[in-house]
């Protein structure tokens, strides 16, 4: 999938996929004749910051061959300064179109961040540096209406959205040139479908209020 896609075109791409695996139907096939010839190179037409849940296979649930997406992996989809760094190069380097930020339901993660917040149960070695990153998205929805855990996910994306403009010059001039865009997701591990946080306007994928890439502060 080339990066001559638009963010628009981009992001349409990965929701028809989406849409292809939830439904039971995919089609792309991971040993297709076209793999031999990303020995050459790669052209990610979208890259996305996704959970290291096992239930989670990034390419599998948008239906999309190798090649197609430049993926960043960490237990509860929080950025640090390597996630930002791989993302960083997806953009600059490799043109890619759109950033995902991909949380889902049932994270471990925020799960054990939610148990921290709530009870102090901390967690033995670096386990705990991962909880202190997801820990600000768990206070911020204690009061919230609804469920606790599934406010946490959520606005653990939404942070994630925010941070990616926040902290990095070259994905924030990308976004304000057009050339990028951010957009979050929260993927069901019932249904296997993904709702994105996005509508669209003239064309161009608009990140909602919610979800929006240069909100400001958390």
């Amino acid at each position: 999938m080339p990066t001559s896609l638009s963010a628009a075109e981009a992001l349409e791409e990965l929701k028809t996929g989406n849409a292809r695996f939830a439904s039971g139907v995919p089609r792309a096939d991971p040993f297709n004749s076209e793999l031999a010839a990303l020995a050459g190179g790669q052209s990610p037409f979208a890259i996305v910051l996704g959970c290291s849940d096992s239930r989670v296979p990034i390419e599998i649930i948008f239906d999309q061959v190798p090649g197609s997406l430049f993926v960043v992996r960490v237990a509860g989809n929080f950025l640090d300064s390597d996630g930002l760094g791989s993302i960083e190069l997806g953009v600059e380097h490799l043109k890619a179109k759109l950033i995902v930020v991909l949380g889902h339901e049932h994270c471990g993660a925020v799960d054990l961040a939610l148990k921290y917040v709530r009870d102090g149960r901390g967690q033995p070695g670096y386990v705990q540096e991962i909880i202190n990153a997801i820990a600000p998205a768990v206070r911020a929805t204690r009061d919230e209406e609804g469920d606790w855990y599934e406010n946490a996910i959520a606005h653990n994306v939404k942070r994630n959205v925010t941070a990616l403009t926040a902290k990095s010059n070259i994905i924030a001039d990308a976004v304000d040139r057009r050339e990028v865009k951010v957009a979050g997701g929260i993927y069901s591990v019932r249904t296997g479908q993904v709702k994105f946080k996005v509508s669209s306007c003239d064309g161009y994928p608009k990140v909602m209020p919610l979800f929006e890439a240069r909100s400001g502060s958390f």
